[in-house]
């Protein structure tokens, strides 16, 4: 991607080294980190699903593997990301008559305190409704390539783009309705296939992100595919399969990854929010 040396957004709250949470982050935090998962997902708070359940679930302490000239890079590109999705929406928005009111992104370690409770690492980023902040640990990007083989520029900013979606999901109002028939739904199948439906609108509207980074020459060769292999990588099918060898559909809670790449390419050709509507 083209990125260095473009402009970077100014609303990012940087808590890199000191970070809160308590004992969360440590020994035995994993746990709870998956029980928020569990709960992000069923009440339309994204956990993203871009997550090894088995390291979560051994317990294992969570370890930063950046360097940092690594750290420096992923925290200037994750900015100029930011910085495009805002470009991308207010442009939507504007055309509508509306103002985009773009979401605050927080990168932070091992864990920090949000308005929907703590924030782990090892949940992977998420976006938070009640305090409209994107929650990012910047070490995802090697968490991406070592565990979920899913590596490059393009890939990582396909997740920044994908929270965003939930912001501009949350600034229409479609994540709250979504939540409260989540609440009436009466079954946890039922809620989980609302769940599914929110991440799919999410990821065809990080692939608008896409339409405007590609049409503005921001994306360079091999790009798009990089974005392609992080949304299929994150599939419920492909995650529960290789973290417990077999799945359970009605269990998912962010669609397949034949789901996750298609409605991403649908947001990708069309850079029509129309389009996007998992619901209809």
């Amino acid at each position: 991607m083209r990125w260095q040396g473009r402009k970077q957004s100014s609303n990012v709250e940087d808590r890199r080294g000191a970070s809160g949470g308590g004992g969360l982050g440590g020994k035995g935090g994993g746990i709870v980190g998956l029980l928020i998962i569990l709960v992000g997902a069923y009440f339309g708070v994204d956990l993203s699903g871009l997550v090894d359940t088995t390291g979560i679930s051994g317990g294992q302490s969570y370890q930063s593997t950046l360097s940092e000239q690594e750290e420096q890079q992923l925290n200037a590109f994750s900015r100029v990301v930011l910085a495009d999705t805002e470009v991308a929406w207010e442009e939507y928005f504007a055309k509508s008559g509306q103002r985009y009111v773009a979401p605050t992104m927080v990168l932070y370690n091992y864990a920090t305190q949000t308005s929907c409770g703590t924030g782990q690492a090892a949940m992977g980023p998420f976006y938070c409704p009640n305090d409209q902040r994107v929650y990012l640990d910047l070490s995802f990007y090697k968490d991406m390539s070592s565990k979920l083989r899913a590596s490059g520029d393009a890939a990582f900013a396909y997740v920044i783009a994908h929270e965003v979606g939930h912001h501009v999901q949350n600034l229409l109002g479609i994540l709250p309705k979504v939540q409260q028939a989540q609440q009436r739904s009466g079954s946890q199948a039922a809620a989980n296939q609302l769940s599914v439906k929110l991440e799919l609108q999410a990821d065809c509207f990080a692939g608008i992100w896409g339409y405007y980074a590609d049409k503005n020459g921001i994306l360079e060769s091999g790009d798009l595919e990089e974005a392609f292999n992080a949304a299929e990588a994150v599939g419920d099918d492909r995650l529960q399969k290789q973290s417990q060898g077999y799945v359970v559909p009605d269990s998912f809670t962010h669609g397949t990854s034949a789901q996750r790449l298609a409605w991403f390419k649908r947001g990708l050709q069309s850079g029509d929010i129309k389009q996007c509507n998992p619901f209809g």
